[in-house]
């Protein structure tokens, strides 16, 4: 009997091939000798942050053996020549900036490709652009959002104010619910730059072939269909000519959305040039300074609210940093200024925000994508409004919740998917429920005390969140059934861990009645799936897993149509069970067919291959009264389906963490994290646990150690894993306790919701909470408003808040 699979704890298929070092990256694509071996591309980046360019001088660059070509701006012509897209406009993007493949005139950030390189292998080509002379005239540069909102220089002589874009929604009149309201307060937040540092950086290999007149072309890339297009239309090619494929990738957590790159256009120009197969793979170094950042913004919080702590109304003001260029456009900072909300219905809120330039490397979603901005902003808020009243934090939060009958709830905002911010399902009484009674919320006060008589510092922190997942357009999925019995999976999106192999298969084999073991997936293949969007924003299992379902439906509605010919039984009366479609209630094998006869049978013949196939030939079946395929019907035992949905579906959950902080070196030290979380149905608890680990991992890292250090003269001086501070497996909670809540979804057929940035969403806004917790007994009015905090931050707070005997907070009493 076929074991039904959604919802249960099935091992990964994904992980024997990689711990057995069986992956295959971009780097590892062997395509072949070509016409006389792969050659290696390498760019000339620019080591100033703000720039004129007045001469680029490549002479001594042209006679050295094994370097084939030599690009500078000047060396493209046009689509090539102009600006990469603007990928996503918006009307309030008034003065959107896309950076040039190579450099045209001027460089805005230190990274910036200036020169493009080919050669005979990397060595050669690193050497050759070590050989370019260029000549600068230097501009005052623009870092960090002080200057940028001083706006005493540019980043762009055309842009006025550094202002890339202002946006503004409102629902209700917050500024007179504030005014009116009998508390008031506000606050300033900071969130520092901080960056995804996947383990495989970009990478890219383009073989060109003459013959047929098509380009295919590897990438690391989380949306295979994008570049494809992209190289299409830069290179002046017909969408069909090009086949991009995805294999293995890395990491990706939002850097590899962005697209294209220079080099996923450069590259397969320079196959098509050369006729030869040409191969980019970045460096450490160069992801630092020319991939994506995020996180960089500055918040100005007034909040009205009553003796119970619900909030009438809530005025956000803050300032985005989009770094030099906008190819993403306002994704980040539109996702900040609505998931700010959590799952709170304040009275009336009014969000501005303006997008601004600087001298540093652009900006693009990183896991969690403005959320865990939000999240800090709003959880700082509802724990200032505790604190100011006197009141436990979970009471506060609780008085604000939109409660379980609320639902679907319209906040009245346009969210960044141009649909209404209107929340599907969830029920926040009951998360918050679970996560007191897994982090021992009630029992902490006693555990406080006890700690403090071994003189320890201990502090207990939560923060709520509400995290927009699977946005559209669309995603979908062919399914096609083998005849030897395999069925074989494909959809456009792209894998970077998710374990998509396996969820996936999961559901295809409860929808066609197969084994597990006999489902393979593809991802991230044009040639299997050209119509695709791509992985991002916790999308797939929403996306691609309802495509894949209805696809599969699809293949079973066939499969028991020419069953029930086969076996002159109705449809109603069959089932398929372990792959074999049998009449209900007859003996074993008396009245049966397995999946791969019907596929045989799907396929009318004339010529027979072998002795299933002489099943399907033109003498063994068909009426011959009807033609072999009918009119509304095709050959092959397969489906194809897309899933298109009318809005988001909006997961939630909660974190909550007990610290201890050293009173002499104010080390941070994690004692126990919990998480609740609601992701609609589960397809595989165990593959949603792992996300959510992997998102605290890097939580932990955003808000206590990870930070992109810019001097003022623009250059990032922490480019390197020995600068860059990342927590090690002993700064990571050995243990997560972690508990579930399922309100389904009614916008889907499975119900399901995403998973995939939840652990990371709540990370600054849940150590700020333990942190100040710990420390406000000693140190009163200390209150942390930046992130990260760092041991020597929190020591300065320390010295600027004098210590005093431990005070009693209304926690603790």
């Amino acid at each position: 009997m076929t074991t039904k699979l959604f919802g249960e704890r099935v091992p990964r298929v994904e992980d024997q091939r990689f711990l057995r070092g069986k992956g295959r990256y971009v780097d590892d694509v062997l395509v072949g000798p070509g016409a006389g071996g792969v050659l290696h591309a390498a760019v000339l980046r620019s080591p100033h942050a703000h720039a004129r360019i007045v001469d680029i001088d490549v002479s001594d660059v042209l006679d050295i053996d094994g370097v084939h070509l030599v690009w500078t701006h000047d060396d493209l012509s046009g689509a090539m020549a102009e600006p990469l897209p603007l990928l996503i406009p918006h009307p309030q993007l008034t003065h959107g900036r896309t950076q040039y493949a190579l450099a045209k005139d001027e460089v805005n950030y230190v990274g910036e490709a200036i020169a493009f390189v080919v050669a005979d292998d990397r060595y050669l080509a690193e050497d050759a652009v070590g050989r370019i002379k260029v000549s600068y005239e230097f501009l005052p540069p623009v870092v960090g959002l002080d200057g940028a909102r001083g706006a005493e220089h540019l980043v762009h002589e055309d842009v006025p104010g550094n202002v890339a874009a202002r946006l503004e929604q409102e629902n209700g009149d917050a500024r007179a619910a504030i005014a009116s309201a009998p508390h008031t307060l506000s606050l300033d937040l900071t969130v520092e730059r901080s960056a995804s540092t996947p383990l495989e950086g970009r990478g890219t290999v383009a073989r060109w072939d003459p013959d047929t007149g098509r380009m295919t072309v590897w990438t690391s890339t989380q949306t295979s269909t994008g570049v494809r297009a992209a190289i299409a239309a830069k290179l002046g090619m017909d969408l069909g000519q090009v086949d991009v494929v995805t294999p293995d990738v890395g990491g990706g957590f939002g850097v590899k959305i962005n697209h294209p790159w220079p080099e996923e256009l450069l590259v397969p120009l320079a196959a098509r040039t050369l006729g030869r197969v040409v191969k980019f793979t970045e460096d450490r170094r160069e992801h630092f300074i020319s991939a994506a950042h995020e996180r960089g913004q500055q918040h100005q919080v007034e909040v009205g609210y009553d003796d119970d702590g619900r909030i009438l109304g809530l005025d956000v003001r803050f300032w985005h940093d989009n770094g030099a260029y906008t190819p993403y456009g306002l994704i980040v900072p539109i996702i900040t200024s609505t998931q700010l909300l959590g799952p709170y219905k304040p009275g009336a809120y009014r969000v501005v925000f303006e997008s601004l330039y600087t001298n540093t490397v652009m900006v693009t979603p990183y896991r969690g994508a403005g959320r865990p901005q939000g999240c800090y902003v709003m959880e700082r808020t509802m724990d200032a409004i505790a604190a100011a009243l006197g009141k436990d934090r979970t009471e506060v939060r609780s008085a604000n919740f939109i409660q379980p009958d609320e639902f679907p709830y319209d906040h009245g905002l346009i969210f960044q998917d141009g649909r209404e911010l209107e929340y599907d399902s969830g029920d926040y009484p009951a998360s918050l429920d679970k996560l007191k009674a897994l982090v021992g919320w009630d029992e902490f006060p006693a555990f406080r005390e006890e700690m403090a008589r071994e003189r320890r510092r201990v502090g207990i922190g939560l923060a709520c969140y509400v995290e927009g997942t699977g946005v559209g357009p669309y995603e979908g999925a062919h399914v096609h059934i083998e005849t030897s019995g395999k069925v074989k999976v494909a959809t456009g999106l792209t894998t970077q861990g998710q374990g998509h192999a396996t969820v996936f298969a999961q559901i295809v084999a409860d929808a066609l009645g197969v084994g597990f073991e006999n489902v393979e997936v593809v991802t991230g293949d044009t040639r299997r799936m050209p119509y695709a969007v791509g992985t991002f924003a916790s999308r797939a299992a929403v996306m691609s897993g309802s495509a894949i379902h209805l696809a599969a439906l699809r293949t079973r509605e066939k499969v028991l149509r020419i069953a029930a010919d086969a076996l002159e039984a109705s449809e109603d009366d069959l089932e398929i069970v372990d792959g074999v479609v049998s009449v209900k209630g007859t003996p074993d094998g008396t009245a049966s067919i397995d999946l791969g006869t019907v596929a045989v049978l799907s396929n009318p013949l004339r010529y027979a291959f072998d002795e299933a196939s002489k099943a399907a030939t033109q003498f063994t079946v068909g009426d011959p009264g009807k033609p072999p395929v009918a009119e509304d019907d095709e050959p092959g035992l397969e489906g194809r389906d897309f899933y298109s949905p009318e809005r988001s579906t909006f997961a939630s959950g909660m974190h909550a963490v007990i610290v201890e902080t050293d009173p002499d070196t104010a080390e941070i030290k994690i004692l126990k994290y919990a998480v609740v979380h609601d992701c609609g149905r589960l397809i595989n608890p165990m593959i949603v646990e792992g996300q959510i680990q992997g998102g605290v991992a890097q939580g932990v890292g955003g808000a206590l150690y990870e930070r992109m250090a810019y001097d003022e003269s623009g250059q990032l001086v922490n480019a390197s894993f020995m600068d860059f501070l990342m927590p090690y497996v002993t700064e990571v909670p050995a243990h997560i306790d972690i508990d579930h809540l399922e309100t389904p979804s009614p916008l889907n057929p499975l119900g399901i919701k995403g998973a995939g940035e939840a652990g990371v969403i709540p990370s600054a806004a849940v150590f700020a909470s333990a942190i100040e917790d710990a420390e406000a007994p000693y140190h009163p009015g200390l209150g942390i408003t930046a992130m990260p905090i760092s041991p020597s931050e929190l020591f300065e707070l320390r010295q600027a808040h004098p210590p005093v005997e431990p005070v009693e907070t209304k926690e603790s009493s």
